[in-house]
């Protein structure tokens, strides 16, 4: 708001002219347009992944773009009262437009005003391809446009760092595709990125690819995916939440002996894993199907096949949970891709003495209860490995039809087979000389810390009931729909988490929302 004000002032500050007239058009209309144009090189940084911004202060480049389009929007009001004002004051306006340069300010102005329509979060979140398309087409007319338009007046430096800001990000994206890819650059030490697709239902497929030894990031952050064989453009990138956890929890046991035959058996981490490895081990995508792109990779994953991935990134931040004494994950659908993570990156956590976390609950809802064998194992492993003094309560709410909740048969590949049929729930007992015992566990609705019910969570309930419980700070956590992010804001409204129940010895809580986005 303070930026708004202070450019539209400065636009139309000491417009008094000599003889008393108060905003006289000949001292803003130019005006307008310089501080429309000195604007520029901010608006492309800060929508680039890769800037100085970010880069000083720690922000993420998704927060900054919403800075980013403020921005814009704010600039184009700007551009249409220069040019507006050009029309009144100048009698010969269209005796100039035969004049190149006038030409292609208009043409600027028009390229941008489309843009920030397309931009608008309806278009961006229902079609986003025909925005991502819009978007880069709009950006480079306006671009060269707007320079010719700037330089007849002298004033091209305003524009030109534009084109250096984005060529400055390619360029960096491009080396980090290079680096987090290089099996596919002729690089021999590279293992391949190709990814192995699989179709969990209608809706939703997952994308399961092998994790560089040089690719780290922290629960929530986002990757960007190139599929050249799934994408209409070569170098068309996607963003997803990376669903699975980056741990070091199992690297002390992550060769496996090799016999005498020469064949590799299964590491001690892959048995105690189970059908949960690839969350630990792997880059572990899940993708809603909606139109384009998802669509297109939805059709990849009905054949089973493989698919060419490039990967860049992480992005986004990551947020610390360390220092709360409750935790509670919220998410719906594929929004485990955000809370799964940061749901076993507590329990480790704990487990190393890094947090102080004494609850935490995991609320899920889904649509059908097979969605439930998506992470079965996951969740099984995470209870078991949560130390006692650390409660954990898992709460899984089915929306669809009314079924009982029946087993199933989930495989992770060819390489898995055998163990899943043979001991799909196990736990690793170490005795002398590294004998390995599998021990035949419950499924997971047979476990104390979950509960499987029907219908809708009551998350007005639930929150409020946490909240009368718990003591110190509290985080929730919340990855979902526009409805369950309302929800959720709702439930917390004031009085429950406001200074009156602080002071009264209830819980600080803290809200972190992380929206399904567009991709």
């Amino acid at each position: 708001m303070a930026y708004i004000i202070f450019l539209y002032v400065w636009a139309f500050i000491n417009t008094t002219d000599l003889e008393g007239q108060k905003l006289d058009i000949s001292y803003w209309y130019n005006r307008a347009g310089t501080l429309a144009s000195s604007q520029f090189p901010l608006i492309a940084a800060l929508g680039t992944k890769n800037n100085l911004v970010t880069l000083v202060t720690g922000i993420s480049y998704d927060r900054l773009n919403y800075v980013h389009r403020m921005m814009a929007r704010v600039v184009v009001i700007l551009l249409w009262v220069h040019a507006g004002s050009e029309v009144v004051y100048y009698a010969e306006f269209k005796g100039d437009l035969a004049q190149s340069w006038l030409r292609c300010g208009l043409v600027a102005i028009i390229a941008l005003t489309l843009l920030c329509f397309v931009s608008l979060r309806p278009v961006r979140a229902n079609a986003y391809e025909f925005f991502f398309y819009t978007h880069f087409a709009m950006v480079l007319i306006f671009l060269v446009t707007a320079y010719f338009h700037t330089n007849y007046q002298s004033l091209g430096y305003w524009i030109w760092p534009s084109f250096v800001f984005w060529a400055l990000d390619r360029f960096i994206r491009v080396c980090r595709l290079i680096v987090f890819n290089h099996s596919y650059f002729g690089f021999r030490s590279g293992s391949t990125m190709d990814a192995t697709t699989e179709l969990l239902d209608d809706n939703n497929v997952r994308l399961r690819l092998h994790r560089p030894s040089h690719f780290h990031w922290s629960p929530g952050q986002t990757a960007y995916l190139i599929m050249p064989s799934v994408s209409k453009l070569p170098f068309e990138a996607h963003p997803f939440t990376i669903a699975s956890f980056d741990s070091n929890l199992f690297d002390s046991v992550e060769e496996a002996p090799v016999t005498e035959k020469g064949e590799k058996r299964k590491s001690l981490a892959e048995h105690a894993l189970g059908k949960s490895t690839p969350f630990w081990k792997e880059v572990v995508f899940f993708v809603g199907v909606q139109e384009g792109f998802t669509k297109r990779l939805k059709d990849v994953a009905l054949k089973g096949g493989k698919v060419k991935v490039f990967i860049d990134g992480p992005y986004g931040p990551s947020p610390d949970l360390g220092s709360f004494d409750t935790s509670i994950f919220i998410a719906g659908g594929s929004g485990i891709s955000y809370t799964l993570p940061n749901f076993l990156d507590v329990i480790e956590k704990v487990r190393d003495g890094k947090s102080i976390c004494r609850r935490v609950v995991f609320v899920w809802s889904i649509r059908e209860n097979d969605h439930l064998y998506w992470i079965d194992d996951t969740l099984i492993k995470a209870i078991q490995l949560a130390p006692p003094h650390l409660a954990v309560d898992i709460r899984i709410h089915v929306t669809g039809a009314r079924t009982t909740v029946a087993p199933l048969e989930q495989a992770y590949g060819d390489d898995d087979t055998e163990s899943i049929h043979s001991d799909s729930r196990s736990e690793i007992a170490e005795h002398e000389y590294n004998e390995v015992v599998d021990k035949s566990k419950d499924s997971i609705l047979a476990m104390s810390a979950v509960r499987v019910e029907n219908g809708r969570p009551n998350l007005d309930g639930i929150l409020k009931e946490e909240v009368g419980m718990a003591t110190g700070r509290m985080s929730v956590s919340v990855c979902g729909s526009q409805a369950v992010a309302r929800a959720t804001r709702n439930a917390l409204r004031f009085p429950v988490s406001g200074p009156t129940s602080v002071l009264s010895g209830g819980p600080s809580v803290t809200l972190h929302i992380e929206s399904f986005g567009y991709a």
